[in-house]
């Protein structure tokens, strides 16, 4: 039998050589397209197949395991009775049932925790949590934590997380440096909610980046969680080479005001980087450092646009009326009207006798487009 597949191969070899090249690569891209056909319904089909099966699953495993829950936890006769969570027994002969050391419904289990302690805090969040410590599940988590597999260290992750499990310094600070930039925002999020008296550490060893929606993401958690220990941020401003580290601590100082850093910031004034300095500069803004206001004005002329037009911004957010008349000057005469806008709202903002004295000044001498910009920026219904 193999004797006559290999001829019948030759064969259609010798046919395929007496062919023109033009016919012989349409076949051989036919063959491909065939093939990767194939592969593409063998993979459709096996994803439903695995689908199927895991609903199946479900199906059977989802009640048993929500009455273990609503017994053991929701319905524990122990809650509500001042008892503290550690002395609560569980029945042991309940959570050490044969079908719950199999690894398919331990993740099950895990996923239903996870989805009931979303939901409950308190005596019943804690409660979850020691029922996920006794059926030794958080070995489970663990095992997956040392996997080679990035998105089993992420589900890992976030199950430790979800369930307030501490993890070594040793294991999860190497993590928060990944070259994978999924599992490495995943790690600081996991460090900054599980570290105590640390949480920003890994700013200290961060030489990879922290990309913009990982900024959003981080700082998020970061206002969200409770009993976060917030330090002065100012100490990565000044001593971190992590651009980006540097920009978040900014954000972070800013959101906090943490006027201690202000010294800090007024330093990355002389940074080369205008992109960097226009960070620092709007940090001062919000910070109202009027100490920092007369450096700005100084530099005013050496800057780009950019970092003009937070300069403009941050003296309207300060507010201090020492640069009325710059703020003027800049409104009537520079040709920038991105300049002219946010020169206008600075005034505007204000909101002083001599600021609506020189508005009022500035309508009756100046052009009908100046007019129209003043009007524009005084529109309360606009936001900036």
């Amino acid at each position: 039998m193999w004797n006559d597949l290999v001829s019948l191969l030759f064969l259609a070899y010798e046919q395929f050589m007496y062919l023109s090249l033009f016919i012989e690569i349409a076949l051989i891209f036919i063959f491909i397209a065939i093939i990767v056909t194939l592969m593409s319904y063998g993979s459709i089909l096996f994803r439903r197949y695995d689908s199927y099966v895991y609903q199946k699953r479900m199906a059977h495993l989802s009640p048993i395991i929500e009455d273990l829950i609503t017994e053991q936890v929701l319905l524990n006769e122990n809650l509500g009775k001042d008892i503290p969570v550690d002395e609560i027994e569980f029945d042991q002969q309940a959570i050490s049932n044969k079908l719950f050391r199999k690894p398919v419904v331990r993740q099950i289990l895990i996923d239903t925790l996870i989805r009931y302690r979303k939901n409950f805090r308190g005596e019943v969040g804690e409660l979850l949590r020691k029922l996920y410590t006794e059926m030794n599940l958080i070995e489970d988590s663990f095992a997956k934590l040392r996997t080679f597999k990035w998105e089993t260290k992420i589900k890992a992750l976030v199950e430790l997380t979800q369930m307030d499990i501490p993890i070594s310094d040793s294991m999860l600070l190497p993590l928060t440096n990944s070259t994978n930039p999924t599992l490495r925002a995943a790690s600081r999020n996991a460090y900054i909610q599980l570290s105590k008296n640390e949480p920003f550490k890994f700013f200290d060893i961060a030489t990879e980046p922290i990309l913009p929606w990982d900024q959003l993401e981080m700082f998020k958690i970061i206002t969200n969680t409770k009993d976060v220990t917030i330090p002065n941020f100012s100490r990565w401003v000044s001593y971190s080479n992590n651009k980006s580290i540097v920009t978040f601590c900014l954000k972070l100082i800013a959101h906090y005001d943490q006027q201690s850093a202000i010294p800090a910031i007024i330093e990355l004034l002389s940074t080369k980087d205008h992109y960097f300095r226009a960070h620092a500069i709007n940090c001062l803004g919000k910070l109202s450092a009027e100490i920092a206001e007369e450096k700005l004005v100084t530099i005013y002329t050496s800057q780009p646009v950019n970092c003009q037009i937070e300069i403009i911004i941050a003296l309207g957010r300060i507010s201090s009326g020492k640069h009325l008349e710059f703020l003027k000057q800049e409104f009537l005469f520079s040709s920038n009207f991105d300049v002219q806008m946010n020169a206008a709202r600075s005034i505007i903002r204000h909101n002083s006798q001599n600021s609506r004295s020189m508005l009022t000044e500035i309508m009756e001498t100046t052009n009908e487009e100046n007019q129209l910009i003043i009007k524009h920026c005084q529109n309360p219904l606009i936001k900036y």
